[in-house]
């Protein structure tokens, strides 16, 4: 039994870190073919770029943003968000080994909840996961990948840590997950992965946590995530706010970031998770025609445009 009677309905987007905007811009677009929704900044640091891809609509549920920072290379570890699924349509894992072994790329088929993946990683060493199945994306019709082949949305995310406890307790009686089984680690069969779905659960629904308490903390770089979200339904929002607030949790209080709103935990053992809303979605100051193409600030940057753009490198 969990203690809130509200529940997420799925992953929101998954935010990593890359050091070379334009190199990230290259491979999520050309060889992932997914779509860039926005090109903005980190609203708590200007001078870094935050760059949204998703599918073609830029859906909620299909975004895998990064924020760029000149920093070295993460250092593996626990307390940490180790791989990011990326869903596709079920008959479309043959396509995608050869795709991604034809750009070069190393891919290990593993099974996973009984659900095959490819596990691959980008040339920043962002570890990644295609899996098949799940809800419909909406294709974009300037990708690379043909229709058929594109992805849907994310899939699991994956967290590795010393122990269940209490981000365990944290997933099922804060935030309303339940506990969906456990499967062996593809990478060390002899530890077990334990799954958590939000509702019904699915792959683009779940987290899966990898224990392994023999590992150092890990230090945050290039090629590792910086935090996850989870979806939350806009009438919902000052409802979870108040949740948070109401179990005497240290959040970020409600906070506006003008394409979703947000709240963000950090839960004891490391993983910062936020909760983001829908809406109002990447439209809202962007022609759908042509989401991504200049650079976009919330309304509370627009005024500082000229000095902010002048600490950008551009990206093409």
């Amino acid at each position: 039994m969990t203690g809130s009677p509200l529940i997420p309905h799925g992953l929101h987007h998954v935010t990593a870190v890359t050091a070379n905007a334009r190199a990230n811009l290259d491979f999520y677009t050309r060889v992932l073919g997914l779509r860039l929704v926005k090109k903005t900044v980190n609203q708590d640091d200007v001078s870094a770029y935050h760059l949204f891809f998703a599918d073609g609509a830029g859906s909620p549920g299909s975004d895998l943003t990064f924020f760029e920072w000149p920093v070295p290379p993460e250092t593996r570890g626990n307390n940490s968000i180790t791989r990011t699924g990326l869903r596709v349509p079920g008959g479309s894992l043959e396509w995608w080994a050869g795709h991604l072994r034809g750009q070069g790329l190393e891919v290990t088929p593993v099974t996973r909840a009984g659900r095959p993946h490819l596990d691959f990683a980008d040339p920043e060493g962002q570890r990644l996961s295609v899996v098949g199945g799940g809800p419909a994306g909406v294709p974009w019709e300037g990708s690379p990948v043909p229709a058929e082949h594109q992805i849907l949305g994310l899939g699991p995310s994956e967290l590795t840590l010393p122990g269940l406890f209490p981000t365990e307790r944290v997933l099922t009686r804060v935030y309303g997950l339940g506990a969906a089984g456990t499967y062996p680690d593809p990478e060390d069969p002899a530890r077990t992965i334990h799954v958590y779905a939000m509702g019904e659960g699915g792959p683009h629904a779940e987290l899966h946590l990898r224990l392994d308490p023999s590992l150092p903390p890990a230090r945050p770089g290039a090629g590792g995530v910086h935090h996850l979200a989870l979806r939350v339904r806009d009438e919902d929002y000052h409802a979870w706010a108040a949740h948070l607030a109401g179990l005497g949790l240290r959040t970020s209080g409600e906070v506006d970031r003008h394409w979703f709103r947000s709240v963000y935990y950090r839960e004891p053992q490391g993983i910062l998770i936020e909760l983001a809303t829908d809406g109002p979605g990447f439209a809202v100051d962007e022609d759908p025609a042509h989401l991504g193409e200049t650079l976009v600030l919330a309304p509370f940057l627009e005024p500082h445009r000229a000095q902010i753009e002048a600490g950008l490198t551009p990206l093409t």
